[in-house]
């Protein structure tokens, strides 16, 4: 039996996530090390983006979806981004989890839920920046529960206009990255 929920994640995204969807996330322990962090994500991690020691990877997630842009005082400022994520090993692409404004992670599987803030950024020509994101919160007994840290990496596409903007115009700009979670180690 499928159930089909839908959510709307902004006043112009609109997300169909399809529960049901068997999730696998423990891939194993991150490798470390002081510059480039080869990775179990299957994207090289920057130095400035490392996950502190006693944090083990808990799951790997692909993203699709748009960064949204409001305009501000003349300027394009972040609003929300809103994406879909699925297992990273799964070539279906089945939706498990929705990414929205806080930032939030939900799961469309078990309900549990992770907010995060930025705690480190890096740069990437022609992308929005890859990320080390630090958990203020977690709800549930699923995925994202006890989600210590995420990091935000092979992004592409996403970036603000360049153009001027006026009055409260808003523009959505497709992305994609690699989500990588860690809970503390055990």
């Amino acid at each position: 039996m499928k159930l089909t929920k839908r959510l709307v994640l902004t006043t112009t995204a609109l997300a169909a996530v399809s529960a049901g969807a068997l999730l696998s996330t423990t891939v194993g322990t991150a490798a470390a090390s002081q510059s480039a962090q080869p990775a179990r994500t299957g994207v090289d991690v920057p130095a400035a983006l490392k996950v502190p020691d006693g944090n083990r990877l808990s799951g790997v997630f692909g993203a699709e979806g748009v960064q949204t842009y409001t305009c501000t005082d003349g300027a394009w400022k972040l609003l929300e981004p809103a994406a879909t994520l699925w297992a990273k090993n799964d070539k279906s692409r089945r939706p498990v989890a929705l990414h929205s404004r806080g930032p939030v992670w939900v799961s469309t599987v078990d309900g549990s839920a992770v907010t995060a803030t930025a705690v480190a950024s890096s740069p990437k020509t022609g992308t929005i920046p890859e990320l080390l994101l630090q958990s203020t919160g977690t709800r549930g007994t699923g995925v994202f529960a006890d989600v210590s840290y995420i990091q935000r990496l092979g992004t592409r596409g996403g970036v603000a206009p360049t153009t001027a903007c006026t009055g409260t115009d808003q523009v959505s700009v497709p992305y994609s990255a690699t989500y990588a979670f860690y809970k503390p180690a055990k």
